[in-house]
């Protein structure tokens, strides 16, 4: 394997063009790569798998972290890994497949090909369930689909699940992510080509291009090099909940690895699944019926970094998160595969991918007195009322939004910060020597404004609660059927743990109302008419979200 390895090493530094101008050598790039890598992906939890290529050849390919941490098995850059939304861009093609053959028009009505699907009224077209713009609402989103989640259903099933739904918005007017239209693409594909869409990806992709390590997603069947799946637990990770992988279906239902998924980009991009300009119109940011852009083309967001055009998409589905950018101008690709809900792979690809370009996100802090840092504190307002709060703790400056949890800033310029755990920005204006708004900046968001107010900062004071008044708290409350929040005592002390997330404490204002310093919500109890606690509120972001006390 080092051979193998020293041998990509040195025909990487032969084509490195965009690098050389940066003077990184080969080792150092592939160094990088592992110290984000390493740094988010410990040897003893979930892990993940990377793979980078730049103009057309593998430049890395690693595994971090465990794969099944049960049997202690190592990860491997073989791994398959679900997907999860990665998925659409295959659904994606072959509706363009479909297309080129004739078989269907991008304007086709959906009820030209489901019947008795509700239009309200409006014409939704294939291309609005392509490009999230038809206003279906997105049935993961759906109250009622966690108690479903273990069940095997038909697609008609499904579809029956979500279609009588009200709309969203009118299709065309707005963008908003929904599984129900793709899932709807693939029932489109079943009835046009005759296949059922696990027959269609595996005999009709996978198979011709040679894409050995893929396949629709079976939990029954046994499949080598498959790693396990994991999500946040109160004492670290633990098994993911069960999902039928009848129910993502042509919305996120397939298995594949990193090595796989590259083989798909680079026949993707030779025309061997569609024509060239057919493949373009995937990559075309969708028009919205104001003008504005979705930000979004067929299967692929389109979005931008440290200046560069990508191609890219991510996934998320129970016990595995994925990612994959292409920034084509550069011609590199970059794909990121985990098998734990609790990590996110999304800002190590970016990292990652940035480095290969030569544009790293690579931030020096600069110190700051602590006069300096009270200039930049203060509540700050976007034109819709949302706040940040830029507040000091032990000398350190935080940066917390209405509803979120406060994030470490540190300055690398005069007036610019970046944030610890993230690759946002914040730049201040100032008018004459005084600080007037705030800027914040993170790639494909939206750049927001905040002005400053003279509003003070929130203080919340602390009272003091008995232990055994707390001990009446303890308990499951469950807000949803699979969202719960426990509440567990240690002497003195109350701690709140949500589902798939890690503990943290809470903090009495009252004798019945508890904060969060990790994040802006609040806790409330309640009791019944006995004087027994039975429920609880959870406040944030404006909304109130009850809880029955289940055990």
């Amino acid at each position: 394997m080092k051979s193998i390895f020293s041998l990509l090493l040195i025909a990487f530094a032969l084509w490195m063009q965009p690098l050389a101008a940066q003077n990184l050598s080969a080792e150092k790039l592939s160094a990088e790569f592992d110290r984000i890598l390493s740094a988010e992906y410990k040897a003893d939890g979930p892990g993940c798998t990377a793979l980078v290529a730049q103009n057309g050849k593998i430049i890395y390919q690693k595994a971090f972290g465990m794969a099944n941490i049960e049997l202690d098995v190592p990860m491997r850059p073989e791994m398959v890994f679900r997907i999860g939304s990665i998925s659409k861009q295959f659904t994606a093609i072959a509706i363009l497949q479909l297309l080129e053959q004739g078989k269907l028009s991008l304007q086709d009505p959906i009820t030209k090909y489901v019947p008795d699907y509700p239009m309200h009224g409006y014409t939704i077209t294939l291309e609005h369930l392509l490009t999230h713009t038809s206003g279906i609402k997105n049935y993961t989103d759906m109250e009622e689909f966690g108690k479903i989640m273990r069940n095997d259903m038909t697609p008609e099933e499904m579809i029956a699940f979500f279609k009588n739904q009200p709309m969203d918005f009118a299709p065309g007017s707005a963008w908003n992510y929904s599984n129900s239209g793709y899932f709807l693409l693939g029932y489109v594909i079943e009835k046009v080509s005759g296949k059922t869409y696990p027959e269609y990806v595996e005999e009709l992709i996978f198979k011709p291009l040679g894409m050995k390590n893929s396949l629709y997603g079976d939990d029954a069947k046994l499949i080598k090099n498959r790693a396990a799946g994991y999500q946040g637990g109160e004492n670290g990770p633990q098994n993911a909940l069960v999902l039928s992988m009848t129910l993502p279906y042509a919305a996120g239902s397939l298995q594949s690895t990193v090595g796989d998924l590259f083989i798909w980009h680079q026949a993707l991009h030779a025309g061997k699944l569609v024509k060239k300009e057919t493949l373009q119109k995937a990559f075309t940011e969708y028009k919205l019926s104001n003008g504005e852009g979705a930000h979004y083309g067929y299967g692929w967001f389109l979005g931008d970094l440290q200046g560069s055009a990508t191609i890219e998409h991510s996934g998320g589905i129970n016990g595995f998160l994925t990612d994959a950018v292409y920034l084509p101008a550069q011609d590199v690709f970059v794909a990121v595969f985990s098998n734990s809900e609790a990590k996110d792979p999304g800002t190590p690809a970016t990292k990652i991918a940035a480095w290969a370009i030569g544009k790293p996100y690579s931030y020096k802090e600069m110190s700051l007195s602590e006069q300096q840092q009270q200039e930049y504190t203060g509540v700050y307002e976007t034109e819709s009322g949302e706040q940040r709060i830029i507040s000091i703790e032990k000398g350190v400056l935080y940066s917390r939004r209405t509803g979120g949890s406060p994030f470490v800033i540190r300055a690398y310029e005069k007036d610019k910060f970046f944030f610890d755990e993230s690759l946002a920005t914040l730049e201040f204006k100032r008018e004459g020597k005084q600080i007037v708004q705030v800027i914040s900046s993170q790639r494909n968001s939206p750049t927001l404004v905040w002005k400053k107010t003279d509003k003070p900062i929130p203080v919340q004071k602390e009272v003091s609660i008995g232990e055994k008044e707390l001990a009446a708290y303890v308990g499951r409350y469950e807000l949803a059927p699979t969202f719960s929040i426990t509440i567990t005592q240690e002497g003195g002390r109350l701690f709140a743990q949500a589902t798939g997330q890690g503990k943290n404490e809470v903090f009495a204002e009252k004798p019945d109302r508890f904060f969060f310093k990790v994040v802006d919500a609040q806790i409330g109890f309640f009791k019944n008419a006995a004087g027994q606690v039975d429920r609880m509120i959870l406040y944030q972001n404006g909304q109130e979200m009850p809880g029955k006390k289940v055990q």
